[in-house]
């Protein structure tokens, strides 16, 4: 078999030495567009030269043209033809054929190396990792977009995401990367990987995981956050973690499974956990991506939402380290500690019957250390924590790791005991501020910040440990104090008193306090939560602010490496912190249920605004300017109850995506807000400009330069249609 393949491509070389005729691009256009063009596009083609050929020669084209192609009649055309097609898609992909027309002998020669593919004619700039590098700024020092054409921007392409199944996926919170003049995203409710082209959008190659039912049983189905790319000793990777709890390693070039990865480019992460004893069912899964940093791949955890869980027993979300080469476990960090080891102590009945603890959220990697930065989330379960009393190590904490051995270096708890769904919601920003300091900064649901020296995990504004309000919910235990950053100064409300009731009209404020009347109010944004119908006061519960779902989340922030500044995005929603015993839903002795978070006839039932962006320098703590984000809502603005009533704008209780660039703050508004991305000047906050999209801006925008080009890129999503990914640029 191999000696016939290798018969063949010396006899076509030697053919092609014979030929009598020059190879011409126009008459292998001419061919590519009768016998090729049914399956490729020129650009597709276009890409493949430049990222499969670079390097070889044309001879090793031609050969792989004339073997292969087309399709279903290999061999079919003459070689004439075929070494027209050649310097066809040689010329396409940018390297110079001479006079549009070479000789066979030196068509076959022809190197296609780097220098002679065509380079980009201006500067490139690429967002390789969801926060745009493992630091995790989100910033792209890029200006060509700036406040002087910011209005002016048009698409520039877009990409239906509804041909990728089983079904259309109406909402879409992915975010691409850019690598190489290639965008890579995830696509569709079993989360398919696709490959752009990042010039003019056209689909490259797409890969679709078939899990069976292991993505039937899937906690966190749809197509997810994103992706991993990787260099690994010149192999282009994506990593991707699969519904199904699996991660997968793909050749970047081709969309193929690299078969030395794993078994056959598939890790099974559902091996090797550990379950929670009496639980036959497996409550784990991811929907973001994993971190790849100096030949390892870490990957994390997440769970179903914590609310409700029907056992305090459930899997913990160990953090492993796997080879990036071969796939094979290199460590566990376990974010539950078992008897002996550091942090076990702090679980005053022991932490066997316990879970969750995963890190479900995006995490940021130093290569000077040689750590990854962990944000991990809450214990089993989100409400109640009286199976597990004690401080509860490492959960609710930013954890530092070496990430070849999967040693602790540092750690800080940034929530003791979390019965508040306090999960560290987002990748921890690796900041280089103007004074030369080198920090982490972790933003919280809980509307605090807090600012870490890098290597020691030290605080570097005061943190006190201040006394809070205490459980009286039978066999809860709660922490006496709490930890609160002196500086900077929460960047949202915090707790819920009567003076933040809303009050637009007299008969609002009326409304509201009546519906309040049946709560407890918050004294502290560490007020636990209470009973439904409590027997000692019939109160349904206690308001709260901010809700689970932030303050700050999964979006995160972004961070100004020139002037020190953080952008964080957040949301002013009330809660409603109310337990119930349930023995048909839950063997625990509470779990989160009774009243809904009641509303004055649909308005909220807190002042505005309902969603903001704050500016903070983290040199000094102060903050610089905070926003409104977003419009007043239609349904408040339009209300009955406030016809004739100016209450200006009051932005949107919805979570921001935020990307920064050199003078400029784009934001769009997440799930629930209006079709509409803002730009900011982020010096002031002030408006530039209100660009109307095709879609809600549902996943977090991504910039890149290509081709002197400076491009927009995010996810759209609108009620009732498939989602889709839209680029932007300026006329």
């Amino acid at each position: 078999m191999r000696r016939s393949v290798l018969f063949l491509i010396l006899s076509a070389f030697g053919i092609a030495s014979a030929y009598g005729q020059d190879a011409s691009v126009d008459r292998g256009q001419a061919v590519f567009e009768a016998e090729c063009s049914r399956c490729h596009v020129p650009v597709d083609m276009d890409a493949r030269v430049r990222t499969n050929w670079s390097g070889r020669t044309g001879g090793d084209l031609f050969n792989f043209i004339r073997t292969t192609m087309p399709a279903e009649t290999p061999g079919s055309l003459t070689n004439n033809e075929y070494m027209d097609v050649t310097a066809f898609l040689l010329q396409n992909g940018g390297v110079p054929i001479a006079g549009v027309a070479l000789s066979a002998e030196a068509l076959t020669a022809l190197p296609i190396t780097p220098a002679a593919v065509a380079a980009t004619s201006g500067d490139t700039f690429e967002w390789t990792a969801f926060n745009g590098t493992n630091a995790a700024n989100r910033y792209a020092p890029l200006d060509q977009i700036n406040a002087s054409n910011v209005a002016t921007l048009i698409e520039a392409w877009s990409f239906d995401t509804g041909p990728f199944g089983p079904e259309p996926e109406s909402t879409s919170v992915t975010t691409p990367l850019m690598v190489g003049g290639r965008l890579f995203l995830t696509a569709g409710a079993t989360r398919n990987v696709v490959a752009l082209d990042a010039i003019s959008g056209q689909m490259l190659w797409m890969w679709r995981p078939d899990e069976g039912i292991r993505f039937d049983a899937a906690p966190r189905k749809g197509s997810g956050k994103g992706l991993t790319y990787y260099k690994n000793n010149g192999q282009e990777t994506i990593y991707v973690m699969t519904p199904g709890y699996y991660l997968v390693a793909l050749d970047a070039a081709s969309g193929r499974e690299i078969e030395t990865f794993g078994d056959k480019g598939w890790v099974d992460l559902q091996q090797g956990l550990r379950r929670g004893p009496g639980r036959e069912d497996l409550d784990i899964g991811m929907s973001f991506m994993p971190m790849a940093v100096d030949g390892v791949v870490i990957a994390g955890a997440a769970h179903l939402v914590g609310m409700r869980p029907i056992s305090a027993s459930n899997v913990k979300g160990d953090i492993r380290g796997f080879d990036a080469t071969t796939g094979q476990l290199l460590w566990t960090f376990k974010t539950i500690p078992e008897p002996g080891e550091e942090g076990y102590e702090s679980w005053l009945a022991g932490a066997e019957f316990t879970g969750n603890a995963g890190v479900w959220a995006p995490m940021s990697a130093d290569e000077d250390l040689g750590v990854v930065f962990l944000p991990v989330e809450a214990a089993t379960g989100d409400r109640y924590g009286g199976d597990r009393p004690g401080n509860n190590l490492f959960s609710s904490s930013t954890v530092a790791v070496n990430y070849k051995t999967g040693e602790k270096v540092w750690h800080f708890q940034t929530t003791h005991h979390d019965v508040w769904d306090w999960d560290t919601p987002s990748a921890p920003i690796l900041a280089d501020l103007p004074d030369g300091r080198k920090t982490v900064i972790q933003t919280l649901k809980q509307s605090h910040l807090f600012l870490f020296d890098r290597a020691t995990g030290t605080p570097l504004f005061p943190v006190e440990e201040r006394p809070v309000p205490g459980t009286d919910v039978p066999g809860e235990w709660t922490a006496l104090t709490q930890p609160f950053p002196v500086k900077p100064l929460p960047f949202d409300r915090q707790g819920f008193q009567e003076d933040d009731l809303v009050d637009f009209t007299p008969e609002i404020l009326a409304k509201a306090k009546e519906a309040a009347s049946k709560f407890r109010f918050s004294t502290s944004v560490f007020t636990p939560p209470s009973l439904f119908q409590d027997p000692k006061d019939g109160t349904e519960g206690t308001l709260h602010l901010p809700s689970s779902t932030g303050g700050s989340n999964w979006e995160g922030s972004a961070f100004d490496p020139e002037t020190g500044l953080i952008y964080v995005p957040s949301r002013t929603a009330t809660s409603v912190l109310s337990l119930t015993h349930e023995p048909d839903a839950s063997s625990m002795a509470y779990i989160q249920g009774g009243s809904r978070t009641p509303s004055v006839d649909g308005i909220p039932l807190v002042k505005p605004p309902y969603g903001r962006i704050t500016a903070i320098d983290m040199t000094t703590g102060d903050q610089v300017w905070q926003v409104v984000n977003g419009d007043t809502p239609a349904a408040i603005k339009n209300h009955p109850l406030l016809q004739g009533v100016d209450i200006g704008r009051t932005g949107k209780p919805t979570r921001s995506g935020l990307v920064l660039t050199k003078s400029l703050l784009f934001a769009g508004e997440g799930v629930g807000g209006d079709a509409v991305l803002w730009a900011h000047d982020k010096a002031t906050g002030d408006i530039v400009a209100r660009i109307e999209m095709p879609g809600t801006v549902t996943g977090v925008p991504m910039t890149y330069m290509l081709e002197d080009k400076q491009y927009l890129v995010m996810a759209v999503s609108s009620r009732g249609q498939p989602a889709s990914i839209v680029a932007l640029v300026l006329p």
